[in-house]
């Protein structure tokens, strides 16, 4: 009876042949219906918070101190549902198992880079980062083992997600003197500070709001909201002025329209969202206070209350065309033949679009070759860029193609290994005169190649193919295999990923927790879910750990290991923490309390430089020069191919006159930084006081 895979999943049991009357399996139906949509709902619900808590409280994914806790409270939850796998979970075979076990090399990789990293202690930092992600991901994958048939509360949580952060983004346009007085960019960015990423949780939440708005399954007024939903996420699409996100999303769209049996309803759907996102894009184009830049905050202010006027009486409109469209849908039936034709058409018509941009670029001024090679010189310009305005929208020029050509030069310097876990943007002025210098390449395949060369690109091609073949074994099942609609769910969270991994191909969002973590969550999901006939889902008896001591052993032995990579992520926090008191001792006069905290932070992380550059300058306060220059040679030792060591400790030995000796660490800082101009003032300085020339 424990190899009956109806026995592990209660939820997902076939009804027995015959010994029931047709009243009572509808009943059961029935039963079953209202208990799977109040669990969905409830466990959508709750998975939604938890990640809108995450977005506005991680934000761009910068800040030490949120990110720390955010990591550290995925670890454990990623750990506790590993450990209720391997105790209450149903036996069988670990699906997606390939997938974890490569997605913990790349994390391995991460945390290894750490040794040869030009920037340590920011390698550290990602290596938690890294961590928290693979904890997610085999959550995923966990909870898809674990409970099989709540996928709906995934798909959900997605589309509640993204419509609550772009909501509360207009909302910010709005309301700016309450949410956001100190924003005076026209496009927008809240809560993630990153107008990439605020366009990309709207790109994210479509193809689940389109699910949402065209299932059968579910209540007309539930269904109804997905088109206020739509109309709001097309919007902050727009009017985050984001090129990368109106292009995934339409990646996304097309592969949804392309693999989900729902396209009649999903076309209805997005149509009518469609219209209430154009009326609300274009009060916003024609109102300049709230799309220009560095505009004052009273004519901000005055245009979003009338903006947010606009807002509530256009989604009013869309939840009743919403409310009209679900009752048509149930009521009008559409004969099958019909639906296979529209739905052929609209493949078609997708199909013909790339057809019609060749036309009208064959019937260009320069001709299909011409304008082919003109629109390819402007992509491939390292020199170019785009205004921040809503132009950029059709505007080719962007900076990508510098931040890639950069990432490439690093990579091709350490070809083998790369410069470490986030060494890019100390690495990236060793060999450019840019003053300009991003943290981050703006690709994750081209940052995956500058931080960990060919074998983190190695690393990477191994961790996709091991996922798409998962996926692929997930989603090649028999008709009959499914239970209802779960097939449209999981290929929407394949969308869902699709658009995740595109934009993280073009941009940095991969180190944007809130934007991250849908996508990833999915990807476990796919992954950990395996064929429908294998045994997953909960144990049918409860396993006593007497008679499974290996399995016991795993989970102490997980347990361990969490509770030490938990102690290493907090770290870098607890030495931030002490610097920051030493640098508020020492402005409140308290020497000691000041070289006391400097000296914990610098044991805390042995690998970050901070602490020396506050024991250096509290040192030749107090007079102590010798002790200042040593903790400066020892930041040297810390983090050599770092400019700013150096830099610190050529400046030190200028402003004790030692010109000549400044000499050698200011040239070696001004060689690491080519573009700083600041050093070279510095190297100047000294050649003049030291009596060199050139």
């Amino acid at each position: 009876m424990s190899n009956d895979p109806s026995l592990r999943v209660p939820s997902l049991r076939v009804a027995p042949p015959g010994g029931a009357s047709a009243k009572g399996r509808a009943g059961g139906r029935a039963t079953a219906r209202l208990g799977t949509l109040s669990v969905d709902v409830v466990l959508g619900i709750g998975l939604a918070v938890g990640l809108a808590v995450i977005a506005f409280v991680t934000t761009g994914g910068e800040n030490l101190g949120p990110n720390t806790w955010t990591e550290i409270v995925l670890t454990i939850i990623g750990a506790a549902l590993a450990t209720a796998v391997l105790l209450i979970g149903a036996p069988g075979r670990a699906w997606g198992g390939a997938t974890v076990a490569m997605f913990a090399l790349f994390a391995a990789l991460t945390a290894a880079s750490i040794s040869w990293s030009v920037q340590p202690n920011n390698s550290w930092i990602e290596a938690g980062r890294t961590l928290s992600y693979l904890a997610v991901f085999a959550g995923g994958a966990a909870l898809a083992r674990l409970l099989p048939a709540r996928w709906a509360a995934v798909v959900g949580a997605i589309a509640v997600l993204a419509t609550v952060i772009s909501g509360y983004a207009l909302l910010v346009k709005v309301f700016p003197a309450t949410l956001d007085a100190v924003d005076q960019f026209g496009r927008l960015q809240a809560p993630f500070q990153y107008w990439n990423a605020t366009g990309l949780i709207a790109a994210l939440g479509l193809a689940p709001c389109l699910w949402a708005g065209a299932r059968r399954e579910r209540a007309r007024l539930l269904r109804a909201f997905a088109i206020p939903a739509v109309s709001i996420l097309l919007t902050v699409i727009l009017l985050s002025y984001s090129r990368g996100a109106l292009l995934v999303a339409v990646l996304g769209l097309a592969y949804w329209f392309a693999s989900v049996p729902l396209r009649l309803r999903g076309v209805l759907v997005l149509i009518l969202g469609s219209l209430g996102a154009g009326a609300i894009t274009a009060f916003a184009l024609a109102t300049p206070s709230l799309t220009q830049n560095q505009v004052g905050l009273h004519s901000r202010n005055h245009a979003g209350h009338a903006f947010g006027v606009v807002l509530v009486l256009v989604l009013v409109l869309a939840l009743i065309a919403g409310v009209l469209a679900a009752y048509a849908m149930d009521r009008v039936p559409v004969p099958e033949a019909v639906r296979r034709r529209v739905g052929v058409a609209l493949l078609v018509v997708v199909a013909l679009v790339p057809v019609g941009a060749i036309v009208a670029l064959a019937g260009s001024s320069r001709g299909l070759t011409g304008e082919v090679s003109h629109l390819f010189s402007t992509l491939t310009n390292t020199k170019g860029g785009a205004s921040n305005t809503p132009a950029r929208l059709v505007n080719l020029g962007n900076t990508r193609a510098r931040y890639w050509s950069e990432g490439v030069k690093v990579g091709e310097h350490a070809l083998l290994k790369g410069v470490g876990a986030l060494g890019y943007e100390t690495a990236v002025t060793h060999y450019t005169t840019d003053t300009n210098v991003v943290p981050h390449a703006h690709s994750f395949v081209v940052q995956t190649f500058a931080d960990f060369g060919l074998i983190g690109i190695a690393v990477m091609l191994a961790l996709i193919t091991t996922w798409a073949l998962a996926t692929r074994r997930t989603l090649r099942r028999r008709d009959s295999d499914w239970s209802a609609g779960e097939r449209s769910g999981l290929l929407t969270m394949l969308a869902v990923v699709i658009t995740f991994g595109a934009h993280s191909a073009i941009d940095w969002t991969w180190f944007v927790p809130g934007v991250a973590l849908p996508g990833l969550l999915c990807a476990g999901w796919l992954a950990g879910r395996g064929p429908w006939a294998d045994g997953v889902g909960l144990a049918a008896r409860r396993r006593r750990l007497v008679d499974a001591p290996g399995l016991g052993a795993a989970a102490i032995a997980l347990a361990a290991v969490t509770l030490l990579c938990l102690w290493a992520v907090w770290q870098p926090l607890r030495a931030q923490d002490a610097d920051n008191a030493a640098i508020a001792a020492f402005v409140a006069g308290d020497t000691k309390a000041a070289l006391d905290d400097a000296h914990t932070a610098a044991a805390r992380d042995p690998l970050t430089v901070d602490p020396l550059f506050q024991l250096a300058a509290i040192y030749t306060a107090i007079g102590n020069r010798q002790a200042a220059r040593d903790e400066l040679l020892s930041a040297v030792s810390r983090q050599p191919q770092n400019p700013q060591t150096w830099f610190q400790l050529g400046e030190f030995y200028l402003q004790e006159h030692e010109p000549a000796s400044a000499l050698g660490p200011l040239g070696r800082a001004k060689s690491l930084d080519l573009g700083s101009s600041e050093m070279s003032q510095a190297l100047s300085q000294a050649r003049a006081e030291s009596g060199r020339e050139g």
